[in-house]
């Protein structure tokens, strides 16, 4: 008799005896598996593997489509390699670079194919992306699609797999020994080779929707909507945005760091805190250049607003010493004091309190205080006490002087609702967030999601008794609510500030790991918290020792001269 082992579905709440080694694609059949969109993956005991992977055990299995934030990544992904491998056969002088997101897809560039030996240069200057090559690669990658190619994914020595791809990393170390294993996987579709930090689909046929298009001096990769993945994203101008990126990528090249493998190499050779020193150094100018444009200006109002633990209130605080240097006397108020209390909090659509939500803050009484300090009254400011959910007065009074500016900070001070008849040419609006500018390798980009979801796991744990897994549970709500409520916003913006340090994933690392690993392994939140420890391992830790105490990442790690 064939020995079976019992799988429990958790699309179908029920347990299955199933062939002992029988696949996921292979039980996805047999359990006749319908999702509203293709199947593109699963989570295994709620790790993400592929379709091919096999089961041995009694497992918990959930499969997954396009629309969950696991098979959106592993559909990216794929369509990485398809369009990496479309650049090898078309032009096998040059490598993909994925730069960044941007416009709701991808920023992608070609750069040489460098070799130690080639006397090209450490710096040649990237190819010219042309209309015509974007076609011509575009109509490859759709070829490869139809011919449907397998991906397999292989392992061998950590060794074998540094030399593999010796090229990319400019033979000066790799990603695969800072991971510390004994063997390494990687991926194949025919003779093209590639790694990617998790799972891909089975085989080429799987990507069914992405388009490519001329973008600045390189490429647009846009991807499904990851509501409805029958339908691409919409490209929306970015502008703003798009510069601050190449801002910092210029930032980035004084610190020689390119990739996370630069960025180990580096510590390695004890230039840890030299990278520290100047990027600090590199944030304070930014600062002072916002405040020297606030003084020429001279608004009446300074707007500040950003996602969550984009860490706009150590920005506010470091602003506020900039424009006295200016001469300028700043007041800052935190629009969490103007939320309404607790018992009138909007609701989301599965009835948990929607904080995100413009209309947690109390607008008409917000416009009604910032009327009256314009106008040169005196106002009675509120303060809101968390632990009971209340607005309360603690004699906090306030007049605006005549070299006063009232810097105000939250998550919706970029709405235009807030105060729809204010005079433009009185306010100055900037936006906050933490842009990751350091990507594992030129196929493998961090999301800027990531670095302020740690921030925050690591902030809450230490400050406000959530766990991860709590800190985790909440992200999505988050996320809808930043996605509907922020970044429409963003562009709005006189300027923005990106408050990614270009180390603080290394020293995040020592405060995340321990509070990740606390999450069970047996709950949905294990799934993402797993995903971060995978990620983490690719960075060597770094001590903090370094990081003065006026550091925007001192607001999440601890150590901040600073009152919050």
């Amino acid at each position: 008799m064939e020995p079976t082992i019992t799988v429990y579905c958790k699309n179908t709440h029920t347990y299955h005896e199933v062939p002992r080694g029988v696949s996921l694609i292979e039980l996805k059949d047999l359990l006749n598996i319908q999702l509203p969109y293709p199947i593109i993956a699963a989570h295994v005991n709620y790790k993400v593997e592929n379709l091919d992977f096999l089961l041995y055990k009694p497992k918990d299995v959930e499969f997954l489509d396009a629309s969950s934030p696991s098979g959106m990544r592993a559909y990216v992904r794929t369509l990485n390699m398809v369009l990496a491998c479309a650049i090898n056969e078309l032009f096998p002088r040059t490598d993909l670079r994925i730069e960044h997101p941007i416009s709701k897809g991808y920023y992608c560039t070609l750069q040489w194919h460098v070799d130690k030996a080639d006397e090209i240069g450490p710096e040649p200057p990237m190819p010219v992306v042309t209309p015509d090559m974007v076609s011509s690669i575009k109509q490859r990658m759709q070829q490869i699609i139809a011919e449907d190619r397998p991906i397999y994914e292989e392992e061998k020595q950590t060794k074998e797999v540094i030399r593999m791809f010796a090229a990319r990393y400019n033979n000066e170390g790799s990603i695969f020994e800072a991971l510390g294993n004994p063997y390494c996987r990687y991926f194949r579709m025919g003779d093209f080779v590639d790694y990617y930090t998790n799972v891909l689909l089975p085989s080429s046929g799987y990507i069914n929707l992405f388009d490519l298009e001329p973008y600045k001096d390189g490429m647009l990769l846009r991807i499904p909507n990851r509501s409805n993945p029958t339908i691409l994203e919409d490209s929306i101008p970015q502008e703003k945005m798009f510069s601050i990126f190449q801002e910092y990528s210029r930032w980035n090249k004084l610190l020689h760091i390119h990739n996370v493998n630069d960025f180990n190499v580096a510590c390695k050779d004890n230039k840890s805190f030299e990278m520290i020193k100047l990027a600090e150094a590199l944030h304070e100018k930014k600062v002072a250049q916002i405040a020297d444009a606030i003084a020429e200006k001279r608004p009446k109002l300074v707007f500040i607003s950003g996602p969550s633990s984009s860490g706009k209130t150590t920005f506010s605080k470091r602003l506020q010493i900039q424009l006295m240097v200016d001469g300028i006397q700043p007041v800052i108020l935190s629009m969490d004091d103007y939320f309404v209390n607790r018992v009138d909090t909007p609701r989301d659509e599965n009835g948990e309190w929607d904080f995100e939500n413009v209309n947690a803050v109390d607008l008409p009484f917000f416009r009604q205080q910032m009327h009256d300090l314009l106008d040169g009254k005196e106002v009675d400011l509120p303060t809101y006490d968390f632990t009971i959910g209340e607005r309360v007065f603690e004699g906090r009074k306030l007049k605006l002087h005549k070299d006063s500016v009232l810097v105000i900070e939250g998550l919706h001070a970029l709405n235009p609702c807030i105060l729809p008849d204010v005079d433009h040419s009185l306010t100055f609006k900037i936006f906050v967030s933490a842009l990751t500018t350091i990507n594992i390798d030129n196929h493998n980009w961090i999301p800027t999601t990531d670095i302020r979801l740690l921030r925050r796991i690591v902030r809450d744990y230490k400050y406000r008794g959530y766990s991860a897994k709590e800190t985790i549970a909440r992200c999505p709500s988050v996320v809808r609510g930043e996605n509907r409520w922020v970044y429409p916003f963003q562009e709005e913006a006189d300027v923005m500030f990106n408050s990614a340090l270009i180390f603080e994933f290394a020293v995040l690392k020592r405060h995340a790991e321990p509070i990740l690993q606390e999450v069970p392994k047996f709950c949905e939140e294990y799934t993402e918290a797993h995903r971060l420890l995978k990620f983490l391992q690719y960075f060597i830790p770094i001590p903090e020792k370094e990081i003065p105490p006026t550091s925007l990442l001192r607001e999440f790690v601890g150590g901040s001269s600073f009152h919050y």
